[in-house]
Parts: structure tokens; sequence; C-alpha cells
């Protein structure tokens, strides 16, 4: 789970949102040549099948996960094709510091992006009423930027409750959770709305990196 690629130049406790364009292509070029295998959740069922799947996620959308594309131009080999999901706020598409519609739609198209929702307006969905605007209007407004199929939220905050998990299941075959632990298979109800991400931060190290992912 990411959120900025880029220089932090700020001071206080946003940094660790942050990941260095150097440490983010140091990390990738680990997963390349440990043998990973990039998935997007159009891919969902691969992960049964392919050699060390992995997902990688990015949200809010900012401006700077254009340094993800580069490094994901870089590193792509015949064997190795790197592949990432950014969750976008849709109301916040073309603020200054995000990604606008037309950057969205080139990333789509290039395929190393899958496009996906963080709701309409980031809101904790546990104490919203109306669902509509964030998960429906967010969803038909990233697909009709993209012209693919939006499938996954990813849970402001992290925040999800049953409720949220019913409504998200109109629209969302997958709900994204901030739960820091590795995916398995445990066969539970809704188990796919309950996805868990770990935490990749400003001071995670290579050697921390190569823990998590393996």
């Amino acid at each position: 789970m990411y959120h900025s690629i880029d220089e932090y130049k700020g001071t206080g406790a946003s940094k660790e949102l942050y990941v260095t364009p150097e440490n983010f292509e140091k990390q990738m070029t680990y997963l390349r040549d440990q043998g990973f295998t990039l998935l997007t959740f159009e891919r969902w069922e691969d992960s049964k099948k392919v050699n060390k799947p992995i997902f990688l996620t990015f949200d809010d959308g900012y401006k700077n996960n254009l340094n993800v594309f580069e490094i994901f131009q870089k590193l792509s080999t015949p064997q190795f094709k790197p592949t990432g999901t950014l969750f976008v706020i849709s109301d916040f598409i073309g603020r200054s510091n995000r990604l606008t519609a037309a950057d969205l739609k080139r990333l789509a198209e290039s395929g190393y992006f899958s496009i996906q929702s963080h709701t309409a307006t980031h809101p904790d969905l546990t104490k919203i009423t109306d669902f509509v605007h964030e998960l429906k209007d967010s969803k038909a407004k990233i697909e009709q930027i993209s012209g693919k199929p939006v499938m996954a939220l990813s849970y402001p905050f992290g925040n999800f409750n049953k409720k949220v998990v019913e409504e998200t299941k109109k629209y969302y075959k997958f709900g994204i959770t901030t739960t820091p632990e590795l995916f398995s298979e445990k066969g539970i109800k809704d188990e796919l709305y309950y996805l868990p991400r770990i935490y990749v931060k400003y001071s995670t190290t290579l050697e921390e990196f190569a823990k998590i992912v393996e």
C-alpha cells in the first residue's frame, strides 16, 4: 500500500505516506529480480496460478503517481510486466496535486494501471447514510474516464463495518482495507471485502520491504 511516490519536502507526520522514487525503484527492482508477478484486481483469479503474486495499490490519486508510471516503463521487460492499482477519489480528479482525467485515461490505456475507486469525497463510510454518490457515482465517473470496469473499492481511512460492506457489495467485487497483514484465504463470508494491505512507508528499508513481501 502506497500513497505518494515523491521526495518529501514538508515536515511532520505525513512524511511516512511518502516513498521516494529512488526507494520505490529499488523495491520494484527487488520484485522483478525475485520473480514476483504483479497483478491487479481484474486478474484476482490468477493469484492462485502465478509465481509469487503481489498487488501494488496507490491511494488518493496524487499527481506524483506519474513517477510510478516512469519507473514501471523503465523496469519493464518481456518477463516482468509491472502493474498497479490506483484508487482515486473521483470528485478530487483534476485538483492541483491530483491526477487529471487525461492522466488517468493515459495511465489506464498504458496497460500498467488499473484505475479503481476510493469513493467520491473520501468520507469515513461508517459515518454516512447516502452511499449512492460515494460508491455508485464514483464508480460511474471513473469508468467513464478510463473506459474500463471499476470493481474494487478502497475504504477511506480503512474504516468499514457490516453496513459499509453490504453497500459496497452492490457495486464492487472487492473491498480493500488497511488491516496490516498478508492475505490468506480463510473461506469466511464476504472475504473479498476485507482484503488486508501492508503499508510501505518513507522509512521502510529494502530489507524490511523484502521481509514484508516474502
